[in-house]
């Protein structure tokens, strides 16, 4: 079925509705202009949010970005950025391929349906003028007939009258033959006019405008596909980022899952762990020696007599951490105003960012060597003596940080130093557990026994020392080895232990240790290390873990 055969009388209809569906392609092409605008926004305030949380000028330095929890977050803002990117992308892609092509898609349909009803009215206004002809000969037809009539009448009568003269009846005659021969003509013109007429209405309802409204529909039905094809590029736009969008969405997930709070624990230690030792305990002062002598007359009024109580407010007191007013730090070079631990990763960093500047130097110290040699032997590519000053300028730079390097590798070598004494001094003094007592075997004297724990009462008044490591730890510990066992668990070392006793076993910070025996409440647990050597450390050195 076409517009053509069903709707030939329609005319008006058909260009209403075709006018109706350009204005519908135009208010679509509207449509997704806005669209295009609320998508740029979208994405504008995204790119404004993200640029708001985001770190202003992240640098290696910077603590926060050693954490877990800030690179993840960090993370997530570029995620959300390339998202945002992506909503720019629907938003081009909406304004190329609909806005743009549709918007001259429709200006192409209108100049079309523009020559077509153009073409059409033509065909009318040809129409309407032959029907007019056809009236007009038609109308001239019918008066020359009543004057033919007219006039055989008057001649008639004329003949008939007596009066009448023969002149006026010969007149009358040929005056009714000329009007007859006038109707004769018109009648001709109207018969041929009319068969014109005719055939040219056949030709406009059957040919010329059917062929003009099936041009229509095909014009209507083109726009009504290509409007089709651009609703589906709104859907299209979309699952063109998809993919993208979901390895935004999979960025976060995994940003979501990177956080890890024991990690950032860690990291907060490496990051301001001091280095210094705890703090000793403070002696006892006693103040109530003069008080407890015997009151005699001599000591009345002699101002003297109580010198220990005048000497005790000008004692001088050591400020302790945390209770320890900060001064204002004055920064140097060796980072000696920072804590050991502290002091010794700076320098670290110092001296590998030398050793990394020594070693490109050379490198161009090599490579300038090799041009000069290629320049020696090959003059017209270059001067050799123009290199000489880059070369000289490159051995000075060398000399300058093998002696930074010097220098910071003495300065590290005593931080070191102080961090293992402070982490010494401050294990014996409060991590390293009391050392157990010397049991004797079940066919000992209770002596010995007694002797131990009168050990044992002397160690826990006061602190222990290093020397008190060199002191054996269990008198029997060998026969406990005689028959190799099969580990219980594993642990992990939490401290560095120097087994230099009898019966115990070195270990590294960080080191595993299979777990042989449990602490039986003594304060020591048998381990072995993966060498093979076996022995007892200090339970409160280990992290256990049992099978």
């Amino acid at each position: 079925m076409d517009w053509g055969t069903e709707l030939w009388d329609q005319f008006e209809v058909l260009e209403r509705h075709t006018q109706w569906g350009l204005d519908l392609l135009d208010k679509y092409v509207k449509f997704v202009k806005e669209r295009v605008e609320v998508e740029q926004a979208y994405a504008k305030q995204l790119r404004s949010l993200v640029k708001k949380y985001l770190p202003k000028k992240p640098t290696k330095d910077d603590p926060e970005v050693k954490f877990s929890q800030q690179q993840s977050f960090v993370q997530l803002l570029q995620e959300v950025n390339d998202f945002a990117g992506q909503r720019e992308l629907v938003a081009e892609s909406l304004g190329v391929r609909v806005c743009l092509e549709l918007a001259k898609y429709s200006q192409e349909m209108k100049q079309e349906r523009k020559m077509h009803f153009q073409e059409g009215r033509r065909a009318q206004q040809q129409l309407e003028n032959g029907f007019k002809q056809l009236e007009s000969s038609k109308r001239k037809f019918e008066r020359d007939c009543r004057e033919a009539e007219k006039a055989a009448h008057t001649a008639e009568r004329l003949d008939q009258d007596i009066n009448a003269t023969k002149a006026d009846v010969e007149k009358a005659k040929q005056q009714a033959h000329l009007r007859n021969h006038m109707a004769e003509e018109s009648k001709n013109e109207y018969a041929a006019q009319l068969q014109r007429f005719n055939r040219d209405q056949a030709h406009f309802y059957f040919s010329q405008m059917p062929q003009i409204f099936d041009k229509l529909q095909d014009m209507d039905e083109r726009r009504a596909t290509r409007l089709g094809a651009g609703y589906g590029l709104l859907a299209e736009a979309e699952l063109q980022v998809v993919p993208i969008i979901g390895k935004c969405l999979e960025g976060m997930k995994v940003a979501a899952e990177s956080v890890d709070a024991k990690n950032d624990s860690q990291v907060l230690i490496e990051l301001h762990k001091s280095g210094f030792a705890r703090p000793g305990d403070l002696e006892f002062e006693d103040f109530s020696q003069v008080m407890n002598r015997v009151p005699s007359d001599s000591s009345l009024g002699t101002p003297d007599s109580r010198p220990e109580l005048r000497a005790a407010p000008n004692r001088s007191r050591a400020k302790r951490w945390p209770f320890g007013k900060k001064n204002k730090t004055v920064v140097t070079e060796d980072f000696s105003h920072l804590p050991p631990e502290q002091q010794r990763k700076r320098l670290q960093q110092q001296l590998e960012e030398r050793n990394r500047e020594l070693q490109k130097e050379e490198d161009q110290r090599e490579a300038l060597k090799k041009m000069k040699d290629v320049y020696e032997k090959t003059p017209q590519m270059g001067d050799p003596a123009s290199l000489e000053p880059r070369i000289a300028e490159t051995l000075g730079n060398i000399e300058r940080l093998k002696l930074e390097v010097q220098k910071y590798e003495a300065w590290l070598a005593e931080a070191e130093s102080r961090v293992l004494s402070n982490r010494g001094d401050s294990l014996s003094r409060h991590t390293r557990p009391p050392d157990p007592p010397a049991t004797a075997p079940p066919d000992s004297s209770s002596s010995s026994n007694n002797s131990g724990s009168q050990e044992n009462k002397e160690s826990s008044e006061e602190p222990p020392s290093e020397e008190g490591q060199d002191t054996p730890i269990y008198t029997e510990f060998d026969e406990d080895f005689e028959e190799p066992a099969s580990p219980i668990g594993q642990c992990v070392a939490i401290y560095h232990f120097e087994g230099s006793s009898e019966g115990t076993v070195s270990m590294s910070e960080g080191e595993d240790l299979s777990l042989m025996e449990e602490d039986k409440g003594d304060g020591w647990t048998r381990v072995r290390r993966k060498q093979g050597a076996e022995g007892y450390v200090p339970t409160s050195y280990l992290r256990v873990t049992l099978n």
